[in-house]
């Protein structure tokens, strides 16, 4: 059913939720949630407005109204577990009672700091109006179904009055916790918030354990309770929505049957949750960072699983095609809503469309998820007894009895003629021989499944350490092929390093010594002409000492003294080898210097080779851990190869034991069998030996009973020896 935008709250219920809640009366469970985009109206269509309320003021008005003077105002029965009721003392009235009152208080101390709450301003901040005015205008009409407080029972023929209870709930699910937002405690910012986790009871029914039920006896009540939850549930501000729903929120009410007697008795349990869901979300839409991106995370997954439980449970009603895992468990919100997709419950998906051009995109992708949703066929399984129903327990938990609304406890059997009677199926079904028959036949099969086993458990043993045996053989062999290849390619890497240094080495030793060649190497042509350059210059010697001959015969003619000449002589040699050790002096500082840098140099190349040296060390040392490391790893496996034939030495000694245990076992039965055979009458049974007893007669030889009480005890001896020998 489609609702334009001009469709108001009213004719909104009167299409929806007035034939659900009607179902929930009459004792059905009922799931109604709102899907859709980001600020798509989720939460107005839940709580509306303070002038015009929503599916869930109005559902609790019908409520109220249908059980208008039949009112059960005590709080001593309290909803336990999944669908059960614990009866509550004195005691655990009065704590009822108490956090009842402070939780109402919670509302009135926080009056001022609600009108600035954000959910307030957006949808509810005045839910007691709602209830008084909106409310009360939009009771439904007086039909058969409110009007008629009479229960039948399952003959159709009896009546009795009824009372109902009504206890409500309010907890939200955010980032995968489940919060109570009744809880007191939330109200104080520095105190973190108590996570609760959801169970199982016996019947497989999930529930949130420690969430707190409220006993509400009019609508203003729980509208109180509903403006509570919403001031302490999860908001924040988005690009896209100022009052966002971080959460998913369920609103739960249940209603508790009674039969109107003195001693109220359970007549049924009903429960109807409204799930308001937050919307789904594109980040680089609402521009979420931090807290409110991971919250669109945790929203996003937990809306696709519900997408993927959805679709499963579609393909599930196609026969041809195999059914396929339903992720119920993957999600905190699928697991609440299991019970009602599985037929325990009706359930309604209200799906909310955002007209913002935008969200075109995401609008598509609700669409095609309601058009899936609405191909499932919901199956509402009949309540039969023992499936659902109500159970009475007490304050420790205990049951105190379980029953249906539709059955009395009249028409439960007799235990004492039900147990009579199968005790005279059993005596009157088989004979007195036959019954030892077949004890006898069964006690030989015993005996050959027992043996049948043994062997069989002897043959997958020895099967298995043969498997076992020959995987580590192919594992060994693999190993030791790897430490053989490894070793190789190490012993290669290093042959090849050892070689490259020799010939760095050689090469490096190569090229100093052609230095050294090269710097003192000189050019033929140039020895030739430094020959030619000495060769003249001693002749130039030769003709100045020729001419200086020639001038000293001349001064002697001329009559100079001969010691004047002889101190110009000597001036001339003086001239001469002081020239000459100018120019030794020079090539010999020449030389130094060049000696010197030679030095520099050979200092230089042997650092070089030092440090060369050093790393060929360091390859060396590593080279010998791992030969080490992997010397050890051979040691180790050898030892395997020990424990394993030890093993295999085993094996062969249990075959051994078990084929001797097999040829007693042989001699033992052929024994038993010639004893069987030597035996001539018959054995008397118990119901003869009594009967006998009962007569008063004594025929029974005593011989023969003695026979018996001796044969048992060889017998039995005998099994005893083959059973230990067994288990040895």
């Amino acid at each position: 059913m489609v609702f334009g935008p001009e469709t108001t709250q009213s004719d909104f219920f009167e299409g929806t939720m007035k034939e659900i809640v009607k179902a929930y009366i009459n004792g059905a469970n009922g799931l109604v949630f709102t899907y859709g985009v980001t600020n798509a109206g989720k939460t107005y269509t839940i709580q509306g407005s303070p002038k015009d309320g929503g599916i869930l003021p109005r559902s609790l008005d019908m409520i109220f109204h249908h059980i208008r003077g039949r009112q059960y105002l005590k709080m001593n029965l309290k909803p336990y577990l999944s669908n059960d009721v614990k009866k509550l003392d004195v005691t655990q009235v009065k704590q009822e009672e108490i956090i009842k009152a402070a939780v109402l208080a919670s509302l009135k101390e926080d009056i001022e700091d609600t009108s600035k709450s954000t959910i307030q301003s957006a949808s509810l901040c005045s839910l007691e109006s709602v209830s008084s005015s909106s409310c009360t205008s939009t009771s439904l009409p007086s039909d058969p179904l409110v009007e008629d407080s009479v229960l039948l029972d399952a003959d159709g023929t009896k009546h009795q009055r009824m009372q109902s209870s009504v206890w409500v709930s309010f907890c939200e699910i955010y980032n995968e916790y489940v919060y109570d937002l009744m809880d007191v405690l939330t109200v104080s910012k520095n105190q973190k918030r108590k996570v609760l986790r959801i169970c199982e009871d016996q019947g497989g029914n999930s529930y949130i354990k420690d969430l707190k039920w409220i006993n509400v006896q009019s609508t203003e009540e729980a509208c109180k309770i509903l403006k509570i939850g919403n001031k302490n549930r999860s908001l924040a501000c988005t690009r896209m929505n100022q009052h966002s729903s971080r959460s998913h929120s369920i609103f739960s009410i249940r209603l508790l049957r009674l039969s109107d007697v003195a001693e109220p008795r359970i007549l049924g349990v009903s429960e109807m949750s409204l799930c308001d869901l937050a919307g789904s979300e594109r980040c680089n839409k609402t521009q979420a960072f931090g807290d409110r991106l991971k919250e669109a995370g945790n929203i996003n997954n937990s809306l696709f699983i519900l997408g993927k439980c959805i679709a499963a449970l579609k393909q599930k009603q196609n026969p041809t095609v195999k059914h396929s895992y339903i992720p119920f468990r993957e999600s905190k919100l699928t697991r609440l809503f299991q019970p009602f997709f599985c037929g325990k419950g009706k359930a309604c998906m209200i799906v909310n469309v955002n007209q913002c051009a935008s969200t075109h995109s995401e609008m598509l992708h609700v669409m095609k998820f309601s058009a899936t949703a609405k191909q499932v066929i919901q199956t509402i399984h009949p309540q039969t007894f023992g499936y659902f129903a109500p159970k009475l327990v007490g304050k420790d938990g205990k049951p105190i009895i379980h029953f249906n609304a539709n059955i009395s406890a009249e028409e439960f059997p007799d235990e004492d003629i039900d147990s009579s009677s199968e005790e005279e199926v059993d005596i009157t079904i088989m004979t007195h021989e036959e019954l030892l028959k077949t004890t006898e036949n069964l006690k030989e099969t015993l005996v050959a499944e027992r043996q049948s086993k043994l062997l069989l458990e002897v043959q997958i043993r020895k099967e298995m350490a043969e498997a076992m045996f020959q995987q580590l053989l192919e594992t060994e062999e693999t190993w030791s092929k790897r430490l053989e290849d490894m070793r190789e390619s190490y012993e290669e890497k290093l042959e090849n390093k050892f070689e490259m240094y020799k010939e760095a080495i050689k090469k490096h030793a190569y090229m100093c010594a052609m230095e050294q060649v090269e710097d003192h190497y000189v050019p033929i042509e140039e020895f030739v002409a430094e020959q030619e350059k000495v060769e003249d210059r001693d002749r130039k010697i030769l003709d100045l000492q020729q001419k200086f001959g020639e001038q000293s015969d001349g001064l002697l003619a001329l009559g100079i003294p001969n010691s004047d000449m002889l101190t110009a002589e000597d001036k001339v040699k003086s001239d001469l080898e002081y020239k000459e050790m100018q120019r030794t002096t020079e090539v010999l500082r020449r030389q130094c210097d060049e000696k010197d840098e030679l030095i520099k140099s050979l200092k230089f190349k042997i650092q070089k080779l030092n440090e060369t040296f050093q790393e060929v060390n360091e390859v060396c040392r590593k080279t010998t851990e791992e030969n080490n490391r992997l010397t050890h790893m051979v040691m180790l496996k050898e030892q395997e190869m020990r424990d394993l034939q030890n093993w295999a030495k085993r094996v062969l000694e249990l075959e051994a034991t078990v084929s001797l245990l097999q040829e007693e076992l042989d001699e033992s039965k052929k024994h038993l069998y010639s004893e069987d055979l030597k035996e001539q009458k018959p054995k008397r049974g118990l119901f003869a030996n009594l009967k006998s007893t009962v007569a008063g007669t004594s025929k029974t030889p005593v011989g023969k009973t003695m026979g018996k009480s001796e044969d048992s005890p060889t017998i039995s001896r005998k099994q005893a020896t083959f059973a230990r020998k067994v288990k040895e």
